[in-house]
């Protein structure tokens, strides 16, 4: 009885979740609407599931058939996520095909947009840019002080050009995060309603592949070779690919400090805390680099013997 009313209770939450996309609180509760499938998916059957749906959606068409299409763009992830819980598969794997069927989904998305009802992806952000630069543009002409902070005028094409090359990194970076939510969200919750689901490594295991340092080498001399081309298919590599690969060594530098306090016995909010300068000290990488390439955490544990 409890789990058949938390269950449509998590109904109730997706319904709402799905109309707040109207809102401004939008930017919020879009990275939360895979979590109530992930969650209903894993705790009913296949029949009873469709039972749990099917309501919200047929309200979310009554309302607006906009509100069908994000229902079902949403729950696409949050099935394969729900699937992958209920046969109980590391949680890495989870997040690697949380990820997967996430960024085909936009790139789908983008596709079709752009094929059937001509979206123009340039003009649109075009758009955005000048709407965003347009108040910055004003108090740089209307303000001394204005203008000394954003100097006299804003390159908005060079902008609109940056934006439009980071549009990759804008879509993995998205997807990551909004499996990592439902995963950070969807775990304990189906804890507590007696289904156990595997959790993710102790910080201080995680280790990336080694491979990593030879796309960053990769990625380094290419970027070296195109500083003066016009190649702009490499140089779009170049940007998407530069910040994805430093947040890896972010990751791994963030995993050796866990590492290192486990072993030297620190208090746990220490190695939480080296994270604010490895996130503003871009330099801070190296350590996620050095513990990639050498054996850094052996020679610790050697010392502690």
């Amino acid at each position: 009885m409890k789990l058949r009313w938390t269950t449509a209770a998590w109904s109730i939450i997706y319904l709402l979740l799905l109309l707040s996309l109207q809102t401004p609180f939008s930017i919020v509760t879009a990275f939360l609407l895979v979590l109530p499938v992930a969650i209903l998916f894993t705790a009913l059957n296949t029949q009873s599931f469709i039972l749990h749906i099917a309501p919200v959606w047929l309200i979310a068409l009554l309302i607006h058939p906009i509100f069908l299409l994000f229902a079902v763009y949403f729950a696409i992830p949050g099935v394969v996520m729900g699937y992958l819980y209920r046969k109980r598969k590391a949680a890495m794997q989870v997040l690697k095909f949380g990820v997967a069927t996430m960024l085909v989904e936009l790139l789908l998305l983008l596709l079709i947009s752009t094929a059937f009802f001509q979206m123009d992806l340039s003009a649109y952000v075009d758009e955005i840019v000048k709407m965003t630069t347009a108040p910055l543009t004003e108090i740089g002409v209307e303000g001394n002080f204005g203008g000394q902070l954003v100097g006299p005028e804003i390159d908005t094409q060079l902008i609109k050009d940056r934006t439009l090359q980071l549009v990759p990194f804008a879509m993995i970076i998205s997807s990551f995060l909004m499996t990592v939510i439902t995963h950070s969200l969807a775990r304990p919750t189906l804890n507590s309603m007696g289904l156990s689901v595997p959790k993710l490594k102790p910080a201080r295991e995680w280790m990336l592949p080694r491979s990593l340092i030879w796309y960053y080498l990769i990625i380094f001399f290419i970027n070296i070779a195109t500083v003066n081309s016009d190649n702009a298919f490499m140089k779009t590599i170049v940007a998407n690919a530069t910040p994805l690969l430093q947040i890896c060594f972010m990751i791994q530098a963030l995993g050796f400090f866990y590492y290192l306090a486990h072993i030297r016995k620190w208090h746990p909010i220490l190695p939480l805390l080296t994270a604010i300068p490895i996130v503003l000290f871009p330099p801070a990488i190296i350590i996620g680099i050095l513990d990639l390439a050498f054996p850094l955490r052996q020679a610790f544990s050697k010392n502690k013997r």
